[in-house]
């Protein structure tokens, strides 16, 4: 490499330290580099607890303008301070590896006040604040910002019983003293101890250089933890931590996360050890277990918010579903349609039928409960919906053509001159798009009622916000039991062409996907 590699880091002793480490990593490949100290707003502002200036990437985001205005080639982070999203043209470029994760104390005088009702802490953390008030719920916390020794000084000129440092921090600088005590009982934040580089997505030679000493058992671990810390939607307000680590004698992930209440006074610990290559869901497992077990409503507590925005799902929402509506919204759930698959008789389907209409998932569900996948001869399959289609070419066969909905799927079979008899399984509640498409055909519709919709609404409560529907059924049984006076939020444009007859505000789904109706819900209460 012939071009001079500027490393851009913040101007701290430990910045520096870990800005010269990743220089030692190049330079040992025979590159050239530069060290560029820039400021960042997180060390010019020391007089707020990081949560309280509401910056995403106070410490990076100086140094992100910089890479971007390349000023710099990399630049190099505390991976723990660096936010779970990039900025657009920025990547992880590497990992180095990983230092101690341990939180550790520093005692003023003695160890006495830890067994004592009064003690005064001192830490810039709020999780390791609400850690510390969990454990010893009578101590006081006080405000300790800077970098270490900036904050080891403030410990020395003032009367508190100890404060709270990142081991890592201080075993790098050499100034961590046997008296430390290592507080193995608080979850570390999530990437504590690991130093990141970054660099710009099209700048192939700095990622491949940089490839050359990324840690792969830490860049594993701590992309787990910060996954974890996304899916919380924690960032610097709310009291998060994450820590994974890997077995190698027994070959395994070992992942333990916490979310606390600001004040320690409620916690929710998770815990998950899994085969190491079977890693790619812990984060989301782990996360959705601490939002089952009320981690949603514990950060709307902290965040002030006396009643979260109140929605209905028509439809029962799976975890992982539920995890992606924002924190201050609130979902209660029930299936407003239940179904029933009837018993087709087998002579419709012992003989090989030209022309077959299904409509809806539930109408593959039925006919897979009735027939196995080879006593289902169907030479050209007709559907509604993309996810319909998939469903069909698993379960049953290939698919000749697919539209949106029934009423347009009806305008193309119209069209079809060589189209005489077509058997459509349906269910007994339809809109009827797709006969009133036909109705003026020679085509002979033959209808098969394979299964039946039964509405089982539910009372909503009076502050419900917003109402989620994933068919016009589940419209018709709503309406049996509410009045029309939420927003709608729709998954596709056949029910929302029933929505609009009664509400006032109809929203459609961008896809026709529970994923898209929630991101539509997102939007509008963000808004």
């Amino acid at each position: 490499m012939d071009r001079v590699i500027k490393i851009g880091t913040r101007r701290s002793e430990l910045a520096m330290w870990q800005a010269e480490k990743v220089q030692a990593e190049m330079e040992a490949l025979g590159v050239q580099t530069e060290i560029v100290p820039i400021d960042s707003q997180g060390d010019i502002e020391l007089t707020k607890p990081l949560y309280e200036l509401g910056i995403t990437g106070i410490f990076t985001k100086n140094l992100d303008i910089a890479l971007l205005n390349k000023t710099i080639d990399v630049a190099v982070h505390s991976l723990k301070d660096v936010p779970t999203k990039l900025p657009i043209g920025i990547v992880q470029a590497a990992v180095l590896p990983r230092g101690s994760h341990r939180d550790v104390l520093l005692v003023k005088n003695n160890e006495e006040f830890l067994s004592q009702p009064q003690g005064t802490i001192a830490t810039g953390s709020l999780r390791r604040k609400a850690m510390w008030l969990n454990k010893y719920p009578t101590h006081k916390v006080v405000n300790l910002r800077g970098n270490v020794n900036t904050r080891l000084e403030k410990l020395e000129n003032n009367d508190w019983d100890g404060a709270i440092f990142a081991g890592a921090g201080l075993e790098r600088l050499g100034k961590k003293p046997k008296s430390a005590v290592n507080l193995s009982w608080m979850v570390p934040a999530p990437a504590q101890g690991a130093v990141m580089v970054a660099c710009l997505d099209d700048d192939d030679e700095v990622k491949e250089l940089c490839r050359e000493f990324n840690d792969a058992d830490t860049e594993l671990c701590t992309s787990i933890e910060r996954e974890f810390l996304q899916l919380l939607e924690g960032g610097c307000t709310a009291p998060i931590g994450a820590f994974a680590r890997i077995d190698e004698v027994n070959k395994e992930l070992h992942f333990k996360g916490v979310l606390l209440k600001k004040d320690g006074s409620k916690k929710i610990e998770t815990f998950k050890s899994v085969p190491i290559e079977k890693n790619k869901y812990v984060a989301s497992d782990c996360a959705n277990y601490i939002f089952s077990k009320g981690g949603k409503q514990l950060m709307l507590e902290d965040e002030g918010v006396e009643k979260a925005n109140a929605i209905y799902s028509t439809k029962k929402l799976s975890e992982s579903q539920k995890a992606k509506l924002h924190s201050s919204i609130k979902v209660s759930e029930s299936d407003f349609i239940k179904i029933r698959f009837n018993r087709i008789n087998q002579k419709i389907v012992e003989n090989t039928l030209d022309h077959v209409v299904i409509t809806s998932q539930n109408g593959v569900e039925a006919l897979a409960y009735n027939f196995t996948k080879d006593q289902l001869d169907f030479t050209n399959i007709y559907c509604v919906g993309r996810r319909t289609k998939k469903l069909i070419e698993r379960k049953i066969g290939p698919v000749a053509h697919v539209a949106k909905n029934a009423k347009q799927l009806g305008e193309y079979l119209s069209q079809q001159s060589d189209i005489e008899n077509i058997t459509y399984f349906c269910g007994n509640l339809r809109i009827g798009d797709l006969e009133a498409a036909l109705a003026e055909t020679k085509i002979q519709l033959n209808e098969v009622i394979a299964y039946n919709t039964f509405l089982s609404p539910e009372k909503l409560e009076p502050d419900t916000k917003a109402v989620l529907f994933f068919s016009p059924s589940g419209i018709e049984s709503y309406l049996q039991e509410n009045t029309p006076n939420q927003v709608a939020f729709c998954i596709g444009e056949t029910t929302a062409k029933v929505a609009r007859e009664h509400f006032e505000e109809v929203k459609v789904a961008n896809m026709p996907s529970v994923e898209s109706v929630i991101e539509q819900v997102n939007l509008h209460f963000e808004s």
